[in-house]
């Protein structure tokens, strides 16, 4: 996979390089350039941002920096953009727009860009880019305006750090475990997590400052295990994300699940149930 990032503060792309996409990169198996926007200016003061038309507070990011950016890092990947309605993935570029404005960026939404061999990220500053650039860009290649959360951030780089880890860590070869990706919290559609939030992890020692790990964690039994993990994942469902639990009880659920949300404290009707 290909990534291209385009930011007016390059160096806040370091923790790229460590870790395990850190290692993915070494491998070559993802290739990271991270690009100045304010390459593509041309005045003495490298400027990036106007004030908005139409009046308002802060600023805006300028059209003709981004375009020239857009234009440019489709040529470095040495590729020419296949037309937005393209149906396949592989082999063209994707341009991915963190904004409090975005669709909700979620481990669907990870596991649908980690099909892609190239993503362009576009960290914007101030009040947002010029939205002519969105525009524009869709004329070349696939646009998704993505939001971390409902929060607001002072630019683009910190969603996009985390957009790039929860992408690539999907990416075969860039786990130590393949598997691990199947337990994870949010599972896209499959293993026993899906739609669910992890439950609690234990480690050597056993016995930890008078806590004990729970008994069937030690009992070799793994169907009891994998019971034990996917009730304890509804009980902390159930407290932590009320919201999960509620779409996961319209979808219907086995007896147990039902009874072990139940004893959760969260109320599930009868009509739930799956059979």
């Amino acid at each position: 996979m290909r990534l291209d990032i385009i930011t007016i503060f390059p160096d806040y792309f370091a923790p790229l390089g460590v870790s395990l996409i850190g290692k993915a990169m070494q491998r070559g198996d993802i290739t990271v350039e991270v690009h100045d926007l304010r390459s593509w200016t041309h005045d003495p003061h490298r400027t990036v941002d106007d004030t908005p038309f139409g009046g308002g507070p802060g600023m805006v990011m300028r059209p003709e920096p981004w375009g020239e950016a857009l234009d440019a890092i489709v040529g470095i990947a040495g590729r020419r953009a296949r037309p937005a309605g393209d149906a396949g993935p592989a082999g063209r570029p994707q341009l991915v727009v963190p904004t409090p404005a975005g669709a909700l960026f979620d481990q669907a939404a990870a596991a649908e860009l980690a099909a892609f061999e190239h993503l362009i990220f576009a960290c914007g500053r101030y009040e947002g880019i010029d939205a002519r650039v969105a525009d524009y860009a869709r004329t070349l290649m696939p646009v998704r305006e993505l939001s971390i959360g409902d929060y607001v951030l002072a630019g683009g780089e910190p969603a996009v750090l985390v957009m790039a880890e929860a992408i690539c860590r999907l990416l075969p070869g860039v786990l130590g475990n393949a598997d691990s990706a199947h337990d994870d919290s949010f599972g896209a559609g499959v293993g026993p997590m899906h739609g669910l939030v992890e439950g609690p992890a234990y480690t050597r020692p056993r016995t930890w400052r008078g806590l004990a790990v729970p008994d069937v964690l030690l009992s070799g039994n793994h169907a009891a295990i994998a019971r034990w993990r996917r009730d304890e994942a509804l009980r902390r469902t159930a407290r932590t994300r009320p919201d999960l639990a509620a779409r996961l009880a319209g979808s219907g659920m086995s007896a147990r699940d039902r009874h072990v949300l139940s004893e959760a404290g969260f109320a599930v009707s009868g009509d739930d149930v799956a059979h």
